[in-house]
C-alpha cells in the first residue's frame, strides 16, 4: 500500500522508505527523541500540521508523500486507521447548543451533530472562525459570537436557540501554564476557572429551565484526564476540570427525575492545537514523564464520537458518567 498523507505516523515510521523520510523531516530541528511521537502513531500523517503548531507545515507533508511515491501524490486508500462513521437522523429534530465550536473539539461535535440531522447554535469568542463554520456546514448552524462568562451573551445564545433547547455540549475550555500552586498567578486561576468553571455554570443554570419544561434534555461537559488524576496539568487546569466533574455530577442527581441527563467526557491528549504557554519548568518537569505516557493522541473527530453518543439517545440509561475518551491512560 502506497504512503499517503492519510497514511498513520506508525506506517510511516514502520516502512522501509517511509521511516528514514519522516525521521529526516522531524530531525531537522536538532537530535529527533522517536519516543516522543509514540502517542501520534494511531493518528494521520496529516494530523501533524495541526499538532506541531507550525513547525510542521502543509507543504512540507505534501512534498514527503511526494518523495517517497517517486514524485507524485497517490490516491488515499483504505488504511487501518479510525473512519467516522455518521449515523444520520440521530439529530433529527433536534437543537443543539455547543460551544468552542469554531476550531478543535467543539467544532468537529458540531460538524458532526449537524451532519446527523440537528441544528447547532455555534456559539465561539471568535467570529470569523464561526464563519468558516457556516460556510462550511450551512443554514443548520446558528453562530453567536460570545462570551461564555458574560451574563449578557448567555442570553443571547438562550435566545437563538429558541423554546426548545435539546441538547448542550460546554466544550470551550483553556489550559493553565502547568504552575504548581506556589507558582500560581491570581490571573491564571481566576481566567482559567472563568472559562472552565463559571462558563458550564452559566450556561448550564441557563439551560435548565427549557428542559425542565420539556421534562427532557441532554448536558455533556467536557472534563479532563486532569479530572481524574493530579499529574496531568497545573493546579489551576486540575481544580477547575475537578469542578466541572461535580457540577456534571450533582446537576445529573438533581434533574435526572426530570428527563435530563448529565454526563462528562474525560479526554485525554488529543490534536487540537491548544496548548499551554510560557510553561512552568517546575511544573513540566513533574508531570512531563508522566505525560509521555500517553497511550495515543486522538483527533477531535474521536471526541466527537464519543460526546454525540452521550448527548443522543443512544445515550439514554447514562446519566452522571464521567467517561474517560482517553486511549485507556486513565487505567495506568
Amino acid at each position: 500500500m502506497a504512503l499517503t498523507a492519510g497514511s498513520t505516523v506508525g506506517e510511516w515510521l514502520d516502512h522501509p522508505e517511509g521511516g528514514p523520510a519522516i525521521r529526516a523531516l522531524l530531525g531537522q530541528g536538532g537530535d529527533f527523541d522517536e519516543s516522543r511521537l509514540a502517542p501520534a502513531r494511531g493518528l494521520p500523517l496529516q494530523q501533524l500540521v495541526a499538532l506541531s503548531q507550525g513547525q510542521i507545515p502543509q507543504e512540507a507533508v505534501d512534498q514527503l508523500v511526494m518523495a517517497v511515491n517517486g514524485g507524485f501524490a497517490p490516491a488515499e486508500e483504505s488504511s487501518g486507521a479510525w473512519r467516522e462513521q455518521v449515523t444520520g437522523g440521530r439529530f433529527d429534530g433536534k437543537t443543539v447548543i455547543v460551544t468552542g465550536a469554531a476550531s478543535g473539539i467543539g467544532r468537529a461535535t458540531a460538524s458532526r451533530i449537524v451532519r446527523e440531522g440537528g441544528r447547532v447554535i455555534a456559539v465561539d469568542i471568535t467570529a470569523d472562525k464561526l464563519k468558516a463554520l457556516v460556510d462550511d456546514l450551512g443554514d443548520a448552524v446558528v453562530p453567536v459570537a460570545g462570551d461564555i462568562t458574560v451574563d449578557a451573551d448567555i442570553a443571547r445564545i438562550v435566545e437563538a436557540a429558541g423554546d426548545t433547547i435539546d441538547g448542550l455540549a460546554n466544550v470551550a475550555g483553556i489550559v493553565d501554564d502547568f504552575s504548581p500552586i506556589h507558582e500560581t498567578a491570581d490571573a491564571i486561576w481566576d481566567r482559567v476557572f472563568a472559562v472552565n468553571v463559571d462558563g458550564v455554570f452559566k450556561l448550564t443554570r441557563a439551560v435548565i429551565p427549557s428542559m425542565l419544561a420539556a421534562k427532557r434534555g441532554s448536558i455533556v461537559n467536557v472534563a479532563s484526564e486532569a479530572a481524574l488524576r493530579g499529574s496531568a496539568a497545573g493546579v489551576a487546569y486540575t481544580a477547575s476540570k475537578h469542578a466541572v466533574v461535580g457540577i456534571t455530577k450533582n446537576t445529573a442527581f438533581m434533574y435526572g427525575a426530570d428527563g435530563i441527563r448529565v454526563n462528562a467526557v474525560a479526554p485525554g491528549g488529543v490534536a487540537t492545537g491548544m496548548v499551554p504557554r510560557d510553561q512552568s519548568e517546575f511544573g513540566m518537569a513533574r508531570t512531563g514523564p508522566l505525560i509521555r505516557t500517553i497511550p495515543g493522541v486522538a483527533m477531535p473527530e474521536h471526541l466527537a464520537a464519543s460526546i454525540t453518543f452521550l448527548l443522543s439517545d443512544d445515550g439514554i440509561n447514562l446519566n452522571g458518567v464521567i467517561l474517560p475518551s482517553d486511549g485507556g491512560w486513565s487505567v495506568q
